[in-house]
């Protein structure tokens, strides 16, 4: 089975070391993992230092179309290049690297077609009142 984790960016050059840095190297079930960054027209230089970390993918578009399209073009980027199991996750580390085998996990067992993390917002003290009613309300 093939993961494909997939990091969608836009101007991450300084935070994307350490989340690909923080990226497991083997999951329980999981033959293969690979990394994708979605470059999202950043006008920094996300595109290179995704490659000097040595990510197997790097899909670069060259105007910023917003997440969602960025996600979307990730998403059909690992299919194409063959993933069972894709995994979306922040340029900026705000989710845990070691979380993606709990992520995962229902699906290899069999048990799930597709699994949604989330993380209790209101426990992050970095995050200021606004951005927590951002993150709530969707």
């Amino acid at each position: 089975m093939k993961l494909v984790i997939q990091i969608p960016c836009l101007n991450e050059e300084e935070t994307l070391p350490a989340t690909v840095a923080d990226l497991p190297a083997q999951v329980e079930g999981i033959d293969e993992i690979e990394v994708l960054v979605i470059d999202d027209g950043s006008t920094d230089r996300t595109s290179e230092v995704a490659r000097e970390l040595g990510v197997d993918h790097v899909l670069r578009l060259e105007t910023n179309h917003g997440l969602a399209r960025a996600f979307m073009k990730g998403v059909e980027y690992a299919l194409s290049v063959g993933a069972d199991v894709v995994v979306n996750t922040d340029a900026d580390n705000q989710y845990r690297g070691s979380d993606i085998a709990k992520l995962v996990s229902p699906i290899v067992r069999n048990e799930a077609d597709m699994v949604v993390g989330c993380r209790p917002i209101t426990d992050h003290p970095e995050f200021g009142s606004i951005k927590k009613v951002l993150q709530v309300a969707g």
